[in-house]
């Protein structure tokens, strides 16, 4: 019989499976399809970010002369910024001012409203606790949308129309968000350390703010982060329920100022239109960066069971 060579010599399989790594969290199985897909998801994230950056730093002009995802020979950016701030006797600075209360009080009392709704539901029982939750979830899958003309024709009866108020109160309602501080308290909160703080003396009250609103902060700012969101990118709702330019948003303030080329005589501003959607984002951008921690804690809330 013919020895067998060390090159033709395979190695035994107790070798083989200790030469390769076991596949963890830490280190997971490489899957070359689901690297491109993710390269493709964040092409298609990041390239309108990018083109929005670049453009912001152009002229009028330079907008059609130049690539669009590359800089013009005119760095015009400070510039830019300085005639958004400025034009039309400084609108801009109003409608940004109507988003900060838009979103303060819209979105700050719905994420409230949200904490304190979930929080009930999650640990206290009464009658009816089944058909809130079917009320909940139904309320989940109906798009704002479907709901907008019968909002209006309500405050319209109320008088409410055209003024703030028809954009903060249709805000206050946030059936997701109500839905997921529900399943986080659930979760976050240990039934016997309620019973603990009662044994101690301490009123629902105080336990709640001393004792569970601690353990909630990452699902609250989870809620926080999308109702800010919502709030901001809410184009619908103001566009049925306000008239007076001095009570728009941003979304409907950057429409109007696009729109205004289209019009008779009116004055083509799109470098401002860009400069205006780039200041628009950029809080956005910060808070989530600020709250990125929580918020991906408060994502994984329930994900695992004990």
């Amino acid at each position: 019989m013919a020895a067998t060579t060390p090159s033709t010599r395979r190695p035994a399989p107790a070798l083989r499976q200790r030469r390769r790594r076991p596949h963890s969290v830490n280190h997971p199985r490489r899957s070359t399809l689901l690297t491109v897909l993710t390269g493709l998801v964040l092409v298609y994230s990041l390239v309108p970010l990018v083109w929005l950056a670049i453009n912001a730093t152009k002229t009028q002009p330079g907008l059609f002369d130049s690539f669009g995802l590359w800089f013009d020979g005119d760095f015009a950016l400070w510039s830019n910024i300085t005639d958004t701030l400025t034009y039309d006797d400084g609108v801009f600075v109003r409608w940004l001012g109507n988003t900060l209360l838009y979103v303060v009080a819209g979105a700050g009392g719905a994420t409230f409203l949200a904490v304190l709704g979930g929080y009930a539901l999650a640990k206290f029982q009464f009658p009816g606790k089944r058909a809130v939750f079917a009320v909940v979830i139904g309320a989940v899958a109906v798009p704002g949308t479907a709901l907008a003309v019968p909002t209006f024709l309500m405050f319209s009866e109320m008088g409410l129309t055209n003024t703030p108020w028809a954009v903060i109160i249709p805000s206050l309602i946030s059936p997701f968000g109500l839905y997921l501080m529900w399943v986080f308290a659930a979760d976050s909160i240990p039934g016997e350390l309620l019973e603990a703080a009662r044994i101690d003396g301490a009123s629902e009250l105080r336990t709640f703010f001393r004792v569970s609103l601690p353990l909630m902060a990452p699902g609250i700012v989870t809620v926080l982060l999308f109702t800010m969101v919502a709030t901001c990118n809410n184009y619908f709702l103001p566009l049925i329920m306000i008239k007076d330019p001095d009570w728009y948003p941003l979304t409907l303030g950057l429409n109007a100022w696009n729109a205004q080329a289209s019009t008779a005589g009116g004055e083509a501003i799109f470098n401002l239109v860009i400069t205006g959607s780039l200041l628009t984002i950029l809080p956005l951008i910060v808070a989530f960066l600020l709250l990125q921690r929580y918020w991906q804690s408060g994502l994984a809330a329930g994900s695992v069971k004990e």
